[in-house]
């Protein structure tokens, strides 16, 4: 974004991105802005902060300009030549920041968990309500409704006929009995939580210490359960934690999703990113790939070594568990469990889609087992950054690539547990 300073322009970056390698970004950008509220806004406008630094308010966010005064950016974003539709239009809320886990490769560990105001929520409902009935509201709270009762009780203010649909993330051990209830009378028609890992991560999902096939049988039970009363669910994985090892996750998340057709899949890659302490243990171990760009941090491009498997087998499994994601058969038991026809529509847009990623994957695969150099650069045994990876940057950025040298696309990754400048 770029921040208009008296006769000043600031170019300036924030959010995940920026707290991830601020350092990095500093090359490319006036400022870094890592916590943020109004009181710092004003501080970076009334030049109390020097350009090239990084900034962080040291405090939790309290306050968001409300949906009406946000309606200008809401309808460049989210509405179609000037109109809003059921279907594509959304209005994107946040009803607390913050989580109350400790996950070590999530940019919220150490964030901790706060509700925002709860009149300001009411109001922003009741906006929605009125102004755009029938539109979806998406919670981008990192962990929706951990003070359940109190955050459910603002959105049963709103009469019954009224409420809009909406979606949210949380973890399964917020879900559970009555609870569950309480989410369908207020018209929430999608919940994406983390099962992350079959041998770890097992508080959030709810199951005490259960693991493996233990934990693939109470989770298939909840999501049932949950499915009852919440149309859409997605169960985001990630593959390839330091505990995953041999077949066993592979056949787990298959067995989980003959168990529970209805839920989509989403299998993620662990990611280092900066100032969490995947990224700490990483670094200290010597497993990250130094000269990978940060425009690979993402699905499917494993920027680390992994505990268990070498990136041939990784990638192996990989594509075994996306291409059985992604079948027709699959997609099939998706369409017979899921009577809604909106959601029906998704899947098939969203398995066809997924096909795009499969193909991305297979690519990475086959040069893996082709060239040799390609593979010892995955392995750790080469810092030269493959040709693909170069061409594929180049054609992500498109024509913007050229603004950025071979040299500067190499990140400059911060030393461990650093620590942001407080305004």
């Amino acid at each position: 974004a770029k921040l208009y300073r008296r006769e000043k322009t600031l170019t300036v970056i924030g959010g995940p991105h920026a707290s991830s390698f601020p350092n990095d970004c500093l090359r490319f950008f006036d400022l870094v802005v890592l916590q943020c509220d109004k009181a710092l806004i004003g501080d970076i406008l009334g030049d109390a902060v020097e350009p090239k630094s990084i900034v962080s308010s040291g405090r939790a966010l309290t306050d968001l300009p409300s949906v009406e005064e946000r309606m200008p950016e809401v309808r460049a974003s989210a509405f179609s030549r000037g109109r809003w539709s059921y279907v594509s239009t959304s209005v994107p809320l946040l009803a607390s920041v913050g989580c109350p886990y400790t996950c070590g490769f999530c940019t919220d560990w150490n964030s901790p968990y706060a509700l925002m105001p709860l009149d300001r929520l009411e109001a922003d409902l009741r906006y929605v309500s009125q102004r755009l009935p029938g539109v979806k509201i998406s919670f981008h709270d990192p962990n929706f409704a951990v003070r359940f009762d109190e955050t459910l009780d603002v959105l049963e203010r709103v009469p019954r006929p009224a409420r809009s649909p909406y979606i949210m993330e949380s973890s399964l051990s917020v879900l559970r009995g009555p609870r569950l209830q309480r989410l369908r009378d207020t018209n929430c028609i999608y919940v994406a939580p983390g099962i992350e890992s079959w041998s770890n991560y097992s508080n959030k999902a709810g199951v005490g210490r259960k693991t493996g096939s233990q934990k693939v049988e109470l989770v298939a039970e909840h999501l049932g359960e949950l499915h009852t009363n919440v149309p859409g669910i997605q169960a985001n994985f990630i593959f390839g934690v330091d505990t995953d090892e041999g077949d066993e996750p592979v056949e787990l998340t298959k067995e989980f999703m003959r168990r529970t057709p209805f839920a989509w899949p989403v299998v993620n890659i662990p990611v280092p990113f900066g100032g969490t302490p995947l990224y700490d243990e990483h670094l200290a171990a010597g497993r990250i790939l130094r000269s990978m760009p940060f425009t690979f941090y993402y699905f499917p491009y494993l920027v680390t070594t992994l505990n268990h498997y070498d990136p041939l087998a990784y990638y192996h499994k990989l594509n075994e568990l996306l291409t059985y994601a992604a079948t027709k058969k699959m997609l099939w038991q998706r369409l017979r469990t899921t009577p809604n026809w909106a959601l029906r529509l998704l899947h098939t847009v969203r398995t066809r889609h997924a096909w795009g990623g499969i193909q991305k994957s297979r690519q990475i695969l086959e040069m893996l087992s082709a060239d040799s150099q390609f593979r010892a650069f995955h392995e750790g045994r080469s810092t030269a950054l493959p040709e693909f990876y170069h061409r594929e940057f180049e054609r992500l950025l498109g024509p913007y690539a050229e603004l950025l040298s071979r040299a500067d696309r190499t990140p400059e990754l911060p030393p461990a547990a650093t620590v942001p400048v407080t305004a």
